[in-house]
């Protein structure tokens, strides 16, 4: 399939150094940016049938922002080119054990920072509820509330049902169904809300590029039940690091009503609320986003917020 160039002159000149650490049995792959010997360092933790590609323009920005700052983003197990786990189930418990051995093998995670986005959120969520170290947490379109409540409720149960379709079939054509590309676009076009060409064709190609690299249908139907059946609020109490919440205000998944109930349940932590965008904010607002995260890590408060759209760099 023909790659896209990105729209974002820092994605085009980003480079990364690929790694390998044996976690929880099986390999994790995953990029580092910026210099290995920065002071700093955040790992990025990508949604649910992503890779690391997901949150690439994120980390652009971030390190064109800081050049003493190290980013790292890991394949989930099963996702991308990380091997399924072998260890553990591919759970929300399986899933934030190996998030807590991975910043372990590759920095201090009593120093370093932490990011999820989406189903990342959660699985970010969950590691430190069970006791996962972090100096600071940021969460981009946390899964707030359950996925069946809400104005999206029906949009969840369609997705249970085509993955229960998925989970019927035959082993051969239920991989084909559950890779299917014309859904993929279909959830692609649902998202985006830039009205930019160039950078819904970014997107788009984005998706169809890495929304299909997973391991077997085992694994991204344990992800998606995963997925469904957990969010962010469950563990935001038991979560005493400085947390920042980045939403939008066009949300699909989440609702930004149910993003300030979730940021009264964390006894620290303050919401940035991006308008004009929905669940991709790594992919339209990667500039906003990195300078946000980047005054949290410095210290700033951030306070609640609405921040006017920005132009790309």
């Amino acid at each position: 399939m023909k790659h896209v160039e990105a729209p974002y002159p820092v994605v085009r000149r980003l480079s990364g150094r690929e790694r390998t650490d044996t976690v929880l049995g099986s390999t994790t792959h995953s990029w580092e940016y910026g210099p290995s010997n920065a002071s700093r360092t955040i790992v990025v933790v990508h949604g649910f049938r992503g890779d690391h590609h997901g949150l690439e323009a994120v980390a652009a920005h971030l390190i064109a922002l800081d050049d003493d700052l190290r980013v790292v983003a890991p394949d989930l197990p099963g996702f991308g080119t990380s091997e399924p786990l072998r260890d553990a189930d591919h759970d929300i418990r399986g899933y934030a054990a190996w998030l807590t051995a991975f910043r372990a093998a590759v920095g201090e995670p009593e120093r370093d920072a932490v990011l999820g986005h989406s189903f990342g959120s959660i699985v970010v969520s969950a590691a430190l509820a069970a006791g996962m170290p972090a100096s600071r947490v940021v969460l981009i379109n946390p899964i707030a509330a359950p996925a069946l409540s809400g104005p999206n409720g029906i949009g969840t149960r369609l997705a249970i049902f085509y993955y229960w379709l998925g989970s019927r079939l035959p082993e051969r054509l239920g991989f084909g169904v559950l890779r299917w590309r014309v859904v993929t676009r279909g959830m692609s076009v649902f998202m985006a809300k830039t009205r930019d060409p160039d950078l819904r064709r970014w997107i788009h190609n984005q998706h169809d590029l890495y929304f299909g690299a997973f391991a077997s249908r085992s694994v991204v139907l344990d992800a998606f039940k995963a997925s469904v059946s957990h969010d962010v609020s469950e563990y935001a109490a038991s979560i005493h690091a400085p947390v920042r919440l980045i939403a939008a205000e066009k949300d699909e998944i989440t609702p930004v009503a149910e993003q300030y109930r979730l940021l009264e349940r964390f006894p620290d932590a303050s919401l940035l609320v991006l308008p004009a965008v929905g669940h991709l904010i790594h992919y339209e607002r990667p500039a906003e986003t990195a300078a946000d995260i980047l005054a949290f890590l410095d210290g700033a408060p951030g306070p609640a917020s609405h921040a006017e759209t920005g132009d790309r760099s």
